[in-house]
């Protein structure tokens, strides 16, 4: 009987989990502790090295997505700015399932494993790392649509 669900352990791809884990980078501040929940070594094994590996991704992405609302991100104040970029993976789904499908494609099926029993929990989590990722480089996301502009 083919249950869809169920992952075969032994599906192997062209070596895909170790190809995914070697191309990570180190984040060496963030370190792993017996008493941390689930959900915070997940976000400290997994999703920062997703995150940073993929952050020249979600650079153009939310570029993308500025330009095609009009670059009315490129008018705001650098308050405003913040909160656009809040807004902007907070509130616009499409855009939200976007990011959450650049990262998600990164993980090992194991880690999809965990990932979809801890789902919501951890949408939130890597929702609000992608927020504050983009905040941090406020200004290369100007600096970036300025110097494709000259």
């Amino acid at each position: 009987m083919h249950n869809a669900v169920n992952f075969n352990k032994n599906f192997n791809m062209n070596d895909r989990h170790n190809d995914l884990l070697r191309i990570r980078p180190e984040i060496k501040k963030h370190q792993t502790f017996a008493n941390m929940s689930d959900e915070e070594r997940f976000q400290n094994n997994t999703l920062r090295p997703v995150l940073k590996l993929q952050n020249p991704l979600l650079i153009a992405a939310f570029i993308n997505y500025a330009n095609k609302h009009k670059g009315v991100f490129y008018t705001l104040s650098l308050e405003k700015r913040m909160q656009y970029i809040e807004t902007a993976i907070g509130k616009d789904q499409k855009f939200r399932n976007a990011v959450k499908g650049m990262l998600i494609g990164q993980f090992t099926v194991e880690e999809y494993k965990h990932y979809i029993q801890n789902s919501s929990k951890l949408n939130k989590r890597m929702m609000n790392l992608v927020i504050v990722r983009l905040q941090d480089q406020v200004q290369l996301l100007v600096n970036e649509t300025v110097s494709k502009a000259v």
